[in-house]
């Protein structure tokens, strides 16, 4: 039996292009193909980002929208 999930990513960050989030606020690292979970630092919510945190507020102002690519296929 295989199980297989799309996502739709809309944003991505703009100093760290391989973390992208879906429309319902899921984080996805590209790069690796994994899930970012959702910390709780303190009273802050957020993710760790390249190894450091970053609360959904900062993250909010520096998400911007992914362009379309070409695929040549």
């Amino acid at each position: 039996m295989t199980l297989s999930t799309t996502y739709d990513l809309k944003w991505q960050i703009s100093f760290a292009k391989e973390y992208q989030f879906t429309s319902n606020g899921i984080c996805i690292n590209t790069k690796r193909n994994k899930i970012v979970k959702k910390v709780l630092n303190c009273r802050s919510v957020g993710w760790c980002i390249k190894g450091k945190f970053y609360s959904a507020t900062y993250l909010r102002q520096q998400l911007t929208k992914i362009e379309t690519i070409n695929c040549p296929f």
